[in-house]
């Protein structure tokens, strides 16, 4: 590269300002990851909790096959998505590498936890700070507060889950759902530039 090809640091700056611009337009078109998985997780869980606590339904667990489908949604869409995407930004690489990454855990941490003792009991407080994870490292990455408000709020309410039995370890996690994935996603609508 010549030295009249280098970029000033101003002209860096704002290169790199422009891609963040574009990864969080980007995000803004694409909240539809997060207003499906927390709508559907919203969903499951209060369904779960009606049917463990009010019906005292044994199998209340089941609402969760809602996951399936909504994973065949995610990749078809996805998959349509990249095909139509004409700039890819480090930025924006860094967040489908980041959601990959917590899909797959999220997948192994259910393996695990239904081999432990105890099982299921002693889910909740890690998925929650999971979201909480995924939402703030997102946050700082797009300079998109309300992303990092919902991953802070969502480690506290971890902490908290750990001092309230189950049933209500359920309704922690959809309040963990609402502040991490659709509040924020809702105001992503705003972030279309």
């Amino acid at each position: 590269m010549q030295e009249d090809d280098q970029l000033s640091p101003q002209q860096s700056l704002r290169l790199i300002q422009s891609m963040i611009t574009k990864t969080r337009s980007n995000l803004g078109e694409n909240r539809f990851y997060f207003l499906l998985w927390g709508w559907v997780a919203f969903f499951a869980i209060l369904m779960q909790f009606f049917l463990k606590v009010v019906m005292e339904y044994r199998h209340h667990y089941i609402v969760w096959i809602l996951t399936v489908p909504t994973a065949i949604i995610t990749i078809v869409y996805s998959a349509k998505q990249s095909r139509r995407e004409t700039v890819k930004t480090y930025a924006g690489t860094s967040m489908g590498y980041l959601w990959m990454g917590l899909g797959i855990s999220f997948f192994v941490l259910s393996v695990i936890i239904s081999r432990l003792p105890g099982g299921w009991l002693n889910g909740y407080p890690f998925y929650i700070l999971f979201y909480g994870l995924g939402t703030f490292i997102s946050g700082k990455i797009l300079e998109f507060r309300p992303l990092v408000i919902g991953g802070v709020f969502n480690w506290i309410l971890a902490i908290a889950c750990v001092f309230v039995p189950f049933d209500y370890q359920l309704l922690l996690s959809a309040i963990a759902i609402l502040t991490s994935y659709i509040i924020p996603g809702h105001l992503l609508k705003n972030e279309i530039i």
